[in-house]
């Protein structure tokens, strides 16, 4: 079988699979000489997700999406900034006022929501809004536990997301270090402590922990030359303490990689320069266009790294970058006025420009 015929068949495999989208997201932190800290991610997608930017104010108004109409009413407590995704007014991604932050991350083939009834309406709210109600209530991770009770996550739509809710797990941060991961399983949450601050997609958080025991034997420090009957061999060079990290862009590999690399990172000195760092960090899982592609009905789609976020809570900056345009931007929530009437919204249509410094040359 020639590899045009390998590529064919396993497209054909994966649709008979059932796989419906391609996702890859990727969640790490980093901590500083000084202790503080800084987590950012990437979003990938298999299509644009049309992601703009916005500021909600404190004592704005929110109402959750059902199936039956509206579920839970809620009225903002903390001014939020971050991402949100096809203009709906819930933030998907961002940091709020008090230093929270958290983040939707896809979850396909294993999130599960509530069915809603008269008796929980009340109190639900979609898989794109649950994000901006966590932002928008709590101030640390303790009060995101104290409330998970009161909220369920029903199979609400979301405009750009076709006729099924968009399945999602998710991650916090609070400014103190802590990180907890939500998965929604029908009625209930499941909820993890994570100390690493490590995210990707699926499978269930508990099984990449599992897994990441797969990989104890990898280091920084590269392995020394043996000596096998005389015969010294020396590693080829540097890097060779990592032989056998995974490389792919699969959840699993991701996940492994993003522990890898946050936990054996040289801590800078302040969080603006691990801002920086982390940056680099996550530009080793961007996914070029069309290095991962999947058929569905007929057509093809490559998964793609569309954004690249950096949150620090010591600052309250946001900071970002995208597809078209790789300088790094930031939002600082500080600049805004938190008791404003009305929610501002600003999207990124710059395009990658070139710096020329020909003229510099003597």
């Amino acid at each position: 079988m020639n590899t045009l015929s390998k590529l064919i068949l396993s497209s054909l495999l994966i649709q008979a699979a059932g796989v419906k989208n391609i996702d890859a997201c990727t969640g790490m932190k980093l901590v500083a000489e000084d202790g503080s800290i800084v987590h950012g991610r990437t979003l990938e997608f298999a299509t644009d997700l049309i992601t703009s930017f916005a500021i909600i104010p404190r004592n704005h108004s929110f109402d959750g999406t059902t199936p039956v109409g509206k579920g839970l009413s809620y009225t903002s407590r903390y001014a939020v900034v971050g991402a949100i995704l096809f203009n709906n007014i819930a933030v998907a991604d961002g940091i709020n006022e008090k230093g929270l932050a958290a983040g939707a991350f896809y979850f396909p083939g294993y999130a599960r929501y509530a069915e809603i009834t008269s008796r929980n309406q009340s109190k639900a709210v979609s898989s794109m809004e649950f994000v901006n109600w966590i932002l928008t209530q709590f101030a640390n991770i303790d009060e995101v536990k104290a409330g998970l009770p009161n909220v369920v996550i029903g199979p609400g739509l979301a405009k750009g997301f076709g006729d099924t809710a968009p399945p999602f797990h998710y991650i916090v941060y609070d400014p103190g270090g802590k990180s907890l991961v939500i998965e929604p399983l029908g009625d209930k949450f499941v909820v993890y402590d994570n100390p690493l601050g490590v995210l990707t997609n699926s499978r269930r958080f508990d099984w990449h922990m599992t897994n990441l025991r797969n990989f104890i034997h990898l280091k920084p420090m590269n392995v020394s030359p043996i000596s096998i009957d005389g015969v010294v061999l020396e590693p080829f060079g540097q890097g060779s303490g990592m032989v056998g990290m995974p490389g792919d862009f699969t959840p699993p590999s991701r996940f492994v990689r993003a522990t890898i690399f946050s936990s054996s990172a040289i801590p800078s000195k302040t969080s603006e320069q691990s801002v920086l760092q982390l940056f680099h960090i996550l530009n080793n899982f961007d996914i070029p266009l069309g290095i991962t592609r999947q058929i569905e009905n007929g057509k093809i789609h490559e998964d793609y790294t569309l954004v690249t976020c950096v949150r620090d809570p010591q600052t309250l900056k946001f900071y970002f970058k995208t597809y078209e345009d790789q300088t790094i931007r930031m939002i600082d929530l500080n600049q805004f006025d938190w008791d404003a009437k009305a929610i501002k919204f600003t999207m990124p249509v710059s395009r990658q420009t070139y710096v020329d410094i020909s003229s510099q040359f003597k």
